[in-house]
């Protein structure tokens, strides 16, 4: 089937997925509330200890937040491929004449929403807690837009991990163990010169410590007394992090369709 195809059954699964919203509001519920408490807690509980000296904590958190936000909500793709699979909703869409790829565009795109609901809900209460955009607002889409194409990209991994593992508690707990100190090991929270050695090395060339600082930079969070690490990746960060985009695509994408057409041919 030709591309076109594979994009109009994608759509249509897509809004299958949307559709379960109606169904299952507590999933959205935690969607919306989880980047609240996260911005909360570290705002006004850790903010005091792990502030940079002579920079505004609120701001140099939200970008950072975006960026763990965005990257824990391309797990979705995963525990939903893995559920549909469980329950043979994957064998129906089998035997309908559709695009064998259009169950994971349509599962990529229908995350998409999520991440962008999530944003809109962490920027509302960011600017609560007195974060602000001090760029244009050109700029201000711009980080947007890649932290839901850097998203996007990390639901395809997920999408492969899914198929590869069609559990979700599985899913669930080796998405944790493997996002979370990649995450946390990185400049969304803490400054990076308070890295030493190796680790140091690790957080520079890590994709979402520059996704973190494209964002502050596109934002304008980035204070005049915090200068930038000479390292490439944080001189070019939204460089760096569309070429890990390119990359993460390049490879998960046929894997994850050659993984969806292995799993559904058994």
């Amino acid at each position: 089937m030709s591309a076109t195809q594979a994009l109009t059954d994608g759509w249509v699964v897509a809004q299958r997925n949307l559709i379960k919203i109606k169904r299952v509001p507590e999933v959205l519920v935690f969607v919306l509330i989880s980047p609240i408490m996260f911005v909360l807690l570290f705002a006004y509980v850790f903010g005091g200890a792990i502030a940079p000296e002579g920079v505004d904590y609120k701001e140099f958190l939200v970008g950072g937040i975006f960026a763990q936000t965005v990257v824990f909500g391309a797990t979705f793709t995963g525990a939903g491929l893995a559920e549909d699979m469980q329950k043979g909703i994957i064998d129906r869409f089998r035997s309908l004449p559709m695009s064998r790829s259009a169950v994971l565009v349509g599962r990529t795109t229908s995350d998409v929403v999520y991440n962008v609901l999530s944003l809109i809900i962490m920027a509302l209460t960011g600017l609560i807690v007195g974060w602000r955009v001090r760029e244009g607002i050109g700029d201000m889409l711009l980080g947007f837009v890649l932290l839901l194409v850097f998203a996007y990209a990390v639901s395809w991994i997920m999408a492969w991990v899914g198929l590869l593992v069609p559990s979700v508690e599985v899913i669930n707990n080796a998405s944790f163990i493997v996002i979370f100190p990649l995450t946390f090991v990185s400049n969304a929270f803490v400054p990076i010169e308070s890295f030493d050695g190796v680790l140091r090395t690790v957080v520079l060339w890590n994709p979402v410590s520059t996704l973190t600082q494209a964002c502050r930079e596109l934002f304008g969070n980035v204070a005049p007394g915090n200068p930038v690490p000479d390292a490439w990746p944080m001189q070019h960060p939204a460089l760096y992090t569309l070429i890990w985009v390119v990359i993460i695509l390049a490879v998960f994408v046929p894997l994850s369709i050659r993984q969806y057409r292995l799993s559904t041919s058994k």
